[in-house]
């Protein structure tokens, strides 16, 4: 058996489910080393700086800076892995791990895992179903990508997350507005500009899930399909998910094919992966996978419900062992976990959420966060940054998941 105890594991800049490896490193007796530019969304949390033996601050998203100063200490105090701690570091990683002669992604198709443009290409590639798109960098490219693919359609970034400035467009102007919004952003998203590259692609109907897995030895697991809710179009902020989806076992088996095709054609060699689809008419069609840990909690609910650790397997992965090494497998704790996400749009700002306090008396209730406290301006973006607060819970069935669901719409915000 691996014996995880004094290895030393870097992970750069862990905003998302990176924490979570971090954590579950410190807790197997492992040397934990962050990198990071610790300043505004990048600032290290409380609880993970107490926990690093290291912080190495430096602008992550300076791949040549990064590099130097990991590589030299590298040299004094040996790495045993490195993880990204969200999406955008994903490719950096791999790269950094390359250059370590650490395990990693294979850098020649990592960035495929990254960039939404070059996802759609190899998806497409591979024969696979996937939407009408086209990639643009300018209004004039826009208005070409539109003329090839049609309306109704998306825009998406190419680099971004969170849903920040994806958005429907059912005619011209309605694209060229979503355009002028995103380029005239100015807010940085962990250090990075939004950028003006994006990819128009077609709008297709349909539920959304996620399928969540991993690759080990060559084999594809998917481990959990996660229902999802999404907020009112032209923008697609997640509302919630719920695990297991309730799905036909057709769907589930359609589903499970088309993700094991999707990583192999997107070369995810090792490690966690966030799948994420939805369910035409047709079959599953790809929105955007990425080879990480999903977000928003996902995890938890996973873990829950079927005793996957994913952040287990991540690390197992990063040290270039096998899942069972590490405590990556238990028993579930539930039949069912879900996460619910709570906005106001219609609010500049809050003063409380009426019966939160309350479900703190629910045996039921296994975590909540409020994200934006009373007071606190509230973004009108559309996207994950307006997300109020989040309920977690389990439940013993897909009825009663739903029916507590549907009970929180008795919380309300209090202007």
């Amino acid at each position: 058996m691996f014996d995880p105890v004094g290895s030393s594991v870097l992970v750069v800049e862990p905003v998302s489910g990176g924490a979570d490896v971090a954590r579950l490193a410190h807790h197997l007796g492992m040397t934990v080393v962050i990198a990071s530019q610790d300043v505004g969304d990048c600032e290290i949390p409380a609880d993970l700086r107490k926990i690093a033996s290291v912080v190495l601050t430096v602008d992550t998203n300076d791949e040549k800076t990064l590099f130097d100063v990991v590589a030299e200490h590298h040299e004094r105090e040996p790495l045993a892995a490195v993880l990204p701690g969200c999406d955008f570091y994903v490719a950096t990683t791999a790269r950094l791990a390359a250059r370590l002669g650490l395990p990693g992604l294979p850098v020649e198709t990592v960035d495929a895992v990254r960039n939404k443009a070059r996802m759609r290409e190899r998806v497409a590639a591979a024969g696979l179903r996937t939407p009408r798109f086209a990639e643009a960098s300018s209004p004039e490219a826009l208005r070409t990508a539109a003329e090839i693919v049609g309306f109704p359609n998306v825009m998406k970034p190419v680099e971004s997350s969170g849903s920040i400035h994806v958005s429907r467009a059912d005619d011209w102007a309605q694209l060229a507005a979503a355009y002028a919004a995103l380029t005239g952003d100015r807010e940085l998203d962990l250090g990075r500009p939004m950028g003006h590259t994006v990819v128009v692609e077609q709008y297709v109907a349909g539920e959304e899930v996620s399928a969540d897995g991993y690759v080990e030895n060559g084999r594809v697991t998917v481990v959990a399909i996660t229902g999802k809710v999404l907020g009112a179009e032209p923008r697609f902020v997640e509302l919630g998910h719920l695990t297991p989806a309730d799905l036909p076992d057709d769907v589930t088996n359609e589903v499970v094919a088309y993700t094991e095709q999707v990583v192999r054609a997107l070369n995810v060699t090792a490690g966690p992966f966030h799948c994420e689809m939805r369910l035409s008419d047709e079959g599953p069609v790809l929105m955007e996978l990425g080879a990480r840990l999903p977000g928003d909690g996902i995890p938890e609910l996973i873990r829950l419900v079927t005793g996957t650790d994913l952040a287990a397997v991540m690390l197992a992965a990063g040290l270039g062992v096998g899942a069972a090494e590490l405590p990556a497998f238990g028993p579930p704790a539930a039949p069912y976990a879900a996460m619910r996400f709570f906005v106001a749009d219609d609010l500049d700002s809050h003063s409380g959420i009426l019966g939160w306090d309350e479900l703190d008396d629910r045996p039921d209730v296994i975590g909540k966060q409020l994200f934006i406290p009373p007071g606190t301006p509230i973004p009108q973006t559309g996207d994950c940054r307006s997300r109020l607060a989040c309920v977690r819970y389990t439940a013993e069935s897909y009825e009663a998941a739903q029916a507590f669901w549907k009970s929180l719409d008795d919380l309300a915000v209090l202007p």
